[in-house]
């Protein structure tokens, strides 16, 4: 897998404090989002840094890793996969309980999304405890497809690359 670096797009990410509870710095990308030449070069960076995975498909996880793993998906032309919070899918589907940094959460996906040896990419926007990404591995591996890799917009130094220490994992910024 190639590389392409992006430390510029840190200036597109804005700090909102005690969001969503008091002590947290919530790194909000919608700044990012909202610019053309921002955006599109999240997804290219991303895109030439997995472009030699030879991926199946990518897994987006709820909800904003969406806005960042489909256009990856086309671009590699891989197939699209959603991991969803508990509730959120209509179709039989499997369940993952997972810490986050602030509280608990659920991810769930359908149960025929992944065939058994599929390459998958897992992408997210933050990689912070890695309880998330780990439960989105664990879902994957579940249904027997093989995780290549993981990539985030952002990696907070909260040690959840040292959970997800087997896998190759991605982050265009830290902090």
């Amino acid at each position: 897998m190639t590389s392409r670096d992006c430390p510029h797009l840190k200036a597109k990410i804005r700090e909102i404090i005690d969001f969503p509870t008091a002590g947290i710095k919530f790194k909000d990308i919608t700044p990012l989002l909202e610019d053309k030449v921002a955006f599109r070069e999240t997804i290219d960076c991303f895109s030439d840094f997995f472009r030699d995975s030879r991926a199946d498909k990518i897994v987006g996880i709820d909800a904003r890793g969406f806005l960042l793993a489909a256009p990856v998906a086309y671009i590699l032309n891989t197939g699209m996969v959603i991991v969803r919070k508990k509730g959120k899918l209509p179709y039989a589907k499997i369940l993952r309980e997972h810490d986050l940094e602030y509280g608990r959460g659920s991810l769930e996906i359908h149960v025929d999304a992944i065939k058994r040896g599929e390459r998958i990419l897992i992408i997210d926007d933050v990689l912070a405890t890695g309880g998330t990404a780990e439960a989105a591995v664990k879902l994957v591996e579940d249904l027997g497809g093989h995780v290549i890799g993981l990539g985030f917009l952002l990696e907070l130094s909260m040690n959840g690359r040292e959970l997800l220490k087997n896998y190759e994992i991605k982050s265009l910024l830290k902090y």
